[in-house]
């Protein structure tokens, strides 16, 4: 761990001290997620340490493996980490709310010729890991009695070299165990980013979180939904207005020409083109979309 973090060094008061990845695949998007929040950070190039000229907040970059261990501490107020790494380190934190980037799965991987059937054919195998609590829970629940092999970096070079005969490792889209010579049999654990928080937060510490978390769910409803403006015929309206959700119901707004309105309303990304179809389809014309960039309910 970094020698140079003590609970005495950064007691900071009334600023919530926030833990991200120092580098990886959820660093850049944490920071991300931090400024749509409105949030400024000094200069974060090459720093372990940072904080903001416009929000009572400061950042610790550290090891993704080590954030749970520090916000249980109360080191760290809160962090950004990956599920995966939350319910493998089995710290006492909570989860306070799923980020929606940093998709990944835990999966199971066997070398493509092998006779793979079910999840018994892991009986007697060797499986290499980094995740080998996680690993020894989905074998125990699973009645399977598997050996493991708990080694750090590539995984996926084990069964290639001898070292086992399946790996257990984090899977995006699967090109790595392809390349590798390896096929995906089971999925233990669906991951994505979360921020998870200290158990023993005091109020003023909790309230900052509340607003930071308030943020945060607006930044992602915003990007899940898109705000349209479509031209529909007076005599379409009623029709065209029960195809849109929308947060409560349309704006509905007079145009110049004769017989024509302004129809504006939100939709959801996961239907939205169904029901842009739909519109069309209706009479709806000279449809609008426009990125969100928050959306306050």
């Amino acid at each position: 761990m970094n020698n140079f973090i003590s609970n005495s060094t950064f007691a900071t008061g009334s600023k919530l001290k926030v833990a991200i990845q120092k580098s990886g695949r959820l660093s850049e998007e944490s920071l991300k997620l931090l400024k749509d929040c409105g949030i400024d950070l000094r200069n974060v190039k090459d720093r372990l340490k940072t904080e903001s000229d416009n929000f009572p907040l400061e950042v610790f970059f550290l090891r993704d493996d080590d954030i749970p261990q520090y916000v249980e501490d109360g080191v760290a107020d809160v962090g950004f980490v990956g599920e995966n790494v939350v319910y493998e380190k089995n710290k006492k934190v909570t989860v306070v709310e799923k980020l929606g980037f940093g998709k990944c799965r835990l999966s199971v991987a066997v070398k493509k010729g092998d006779d793979y059937t079910d999840i018994f054919s892991l009986n007697g195998k060797r499986i290499a890991t980094s995740y080998p609590v996680l690993v020894k829970n989905f074998l125990d629940k699973n009645n399977v009695n598997a050996e493991i092999h708990e080694i750090s970096g590539s995984v996926e070079i084990a069964p290639g070299i001898g070292l086992a005969d399946a790996v257990c490792d984090l899977v995006s889209s699967g090109s790595t165990l392809f390349m590798n010579g390896l096929k995906e049999v089971e999925i233990i654990l669906q991951s994505q980013a979360v921020l998870i928080k200290n158990n023993h937060l005091n109020p003023e510490l909790q309230a900052l979180l509340n607003k930071i978390v308030f943020r945060i769910e607006s930044v992602k409803r915003a990007k899940n939904n898109k705000y349209i403006l479509l031209n529909a015929p007076n005599e379409k309206l009623s029709e065209i207005i029960s195809l849109l959700p929308g947060m409560k119901s349309p704006t509905v707004l007079p145009l110049a020409t004769e017989g024509w309105s302004s129809v504006h309303s939100v939709l959801s990304e996961k239907e939205f083109w169904d029901i842009i179809e739909q519109l069309k389809n209706a009479g709806a014309q000279g449809i609008l979309v426009v990125p969100i960039e928050k959306m306050i309910l």
